[in-house]
């Protein structure tokens, strides 16, 4: 009789749940995200990707592709989302795509997301140095050759990345072409290249930002320093920003904000996952420690899984709570 009860429960609790996945919006529904190859972006779209299944959504892997090709294919409604929307850093590749009639673009999903140019603390603290503008003088430069040529090698970014743009801009803007050669290439590489130079007691100079492992690895502050910029100069869609911040200083990039950005069209016939868009949060100091446990060598996709629901257990309520506001549009 006993095992009868049980089978007979098990049956109701079988019922129930197909019923409940029958009645969630995402039902039928595949998602593509896409994000670019930068694997540490995976731990907060995977996030997403999670919460989008809770709403019966079937997601596929994220796709990998260069930022701008992302937006594109958002656009277009070849891929449905992005968690890692730079404003304003990437606001010309997402005005180039289409902007606002292209895409859905709600609330805001990460904050404080900082980045700009620094160098060790050692060389700074000997030469006095404190703003990039003090590379014009060839003096100053040299202390940065790595190549022989007299002139400093600034290590910048990943050519396609919005801080390319940035970079070169900067690099024409504050008159530093004469002094400083700006390379450009595999971000990993090259930082992987600062970071042995940095250990041999070499100067360095270089982009990053944060939410990064970089600056786990390289301490500001401790290791190394930020340089400020003589004047706020962004290019496109960022010529009017002002960088200067409160408290006087001027780090030549304004502080930004990510965003998870959908193709318009679905978001409109999707409400739920909309909502779900626009409430969503993530501390930026989250992401800095998941991506040092990458670094440290936990970054397999089975590592990241285990991370994203690490996460989702600690913050259950209010992951559940995103959940439910979804649903809740949806009626």
């Amino acid at each position: 009789m006993r095992q009868n009860v049980i089978i007979a429960t098990a049956f109701a609790s079988l019922v129930s749940t197909s019923a409940f996945a029958a009645d969630l919006p995402g039902k039928g529904i595949t998602v593509q995200p896409i994000q670019s190859t930068i694997s540490e972006e995976t731990f907060q779209t995977q996030l997403v990707s999670r919460a989008l299944e809770k709403l019966g959504y079937t997601v596929n892997k994220p796709s990998e592709v260069d930022y701008n090709v992302g937006y594109t294919s958002i656009a277009s409604g070849d891929a449905t989302f992005t968690a890692v929307n730079w404003q304003p850093l990437h606001d010309d590749m997402y005005a180039a795509a289409g902007g606002d009639k292209k895409f859905y673009r709600e609330g805001v999903f990460v904050t404080g997301a900082a980045q700009g140019y620094l160098i060790d603390k050692k060389t700074a603290e000997k030469y006095h140095i404190t703003n990039i503008e003090q590379l014009k003088d060839p003096k100053i430069a040299k202390l940065f050759d790595s190549n022989g040529d007299g002139k400093a090698d600034m290590m910048g970014c990943t050519p396609g990345w919005g801080c390319e743009a940035v970079i070169n801009h900067q690099n024409e803007a504050y008159k530093l072409a004469d002094t400083v050669t700006v390379n450009h290439g595999n971000y990993s590489a090259m930082m992987a290249d600062t970071i042995a130079r940095f250990k041999e007691g070499k100067p360095v100079l270089y982009y990053t930002w944060t939410p990064y492992w970089v600056s786990d690895v390289l301490k500001p502050g401790k290791d190394v320093v930020w340089l400020q910029v003589p004047f706020s100069s962004l290019p496109g869609e960022q010529k009017d920003i002002d960088t200067k911040l409160p408290n006087g200083m001027n780090y030549g990039f304004p502080v930004n904000t990510m965003h998870i950005v959908a193709n318009k069209a679905w978001a409109e016939k999707n409400p739920a996952a909309a909502k779900l868009f626009s409430v969503m949060k993530l501390p930026l100091a989250d992401i800095n420690a998941q991506n040092a446990m990458m670094h440290a060598g936990k970054a397999s996709e089975a590592d990241i899984n285990g991370h994203v629901d690490g996460w989702i257990k600690a913050h259950q309520q209010q992951f559940d709570g995103w959940v439910k506001e979804a649903l809740a549009a949806q009626k």
